[in-house]
């Protein structure tokens, strides 16, 4: 059965990128911290075409994020911000469909990915995703506006969040003001952070 998820890497103060985003800084002041340990690992390197990492607890849980995961829905800031940087064999291997006011023609590029621009709204984008996603989860990759549209709209299913275990201060919030209906079904303890998986209850 498809359900929608959304796995998130975040701050110990509730931050999922710093401030100061722009073109050049993609993740924020600080933000990078919370992604570098994610880099290290076997399945990680594997999606960017790279051999090597680090085979441990944090690569079990993100390796059965990627396995799990048949489609992807993001927003245009993400996109806009990742397209040159993941190229032309982007590391998603799913189709991935951007929530956008500003339409482009779908893209078909390596590695069974796709760029699908949806003009009515993140319910659209979810739906349009369900119906490709086969057998398998649809992932809310970002960014904060997205995710919080789908959850208030009653979409999300399941949250994932990596929680490194550092303070960024300021930057981006993953929920905002939106009181978040959350219940812990799995915590497990790894080495670049801890894994917290929420059923969301609706």
């Amino acid at each position: 059965m498809t359900i929608v998820t959304a796995s998130m890497m975040i701050s110990v103060d509730g931050f999922i990128a710093g401030s100061g985003i722009s073109a050049d800084n993609a993740v924020g002041d600080g933000g990078a911290v919370l992604h570098e340990w994610v880099a290290e690992l076997a399945s990680w390197r594997a999606r960017q075409g790279m051999e090597g990492g680090l085979v441990n607890t944090d690569d079990g849980v993100i390796r059965e994020w990627f396995d799990g995961t048949g489609a992807v829905v993001m927003g245009r800031m993400m996109f806009d911000q990742g397209e040159a940087f993941w190229g032309e064999d982007p590391p998603f291997r799913t189709p991935v469909f951007i929530v956008t006011n500003r339409p482009r023609p779908t893209l078909e590029l390596e590695g069974g990915n796709s760029y699908t621009f949806v003009t009515d709204g993140v319910a659209s984008a979810v739906a349009r995703a369900k119906a490709v996603a086969g057998d398998r989860d649809v992932d809310i990759a970002g960014g904060a506006d997205v995710f919080q549209q789908a959850l208030a709209a009653g979409l999300v299913d399941e949250v994932q969040l990596h929680l490194v275990p550092v303070l960024l201060g300021a930057g981006v919030r993953l929920f905002g003001d939106f009181p978040a209906p959350l219940e812990l079904v799995r915590n497990v303890d790894g080495e670049g952070g801890t894994h917290l998986k929420y059923r969301v209850i609706k």
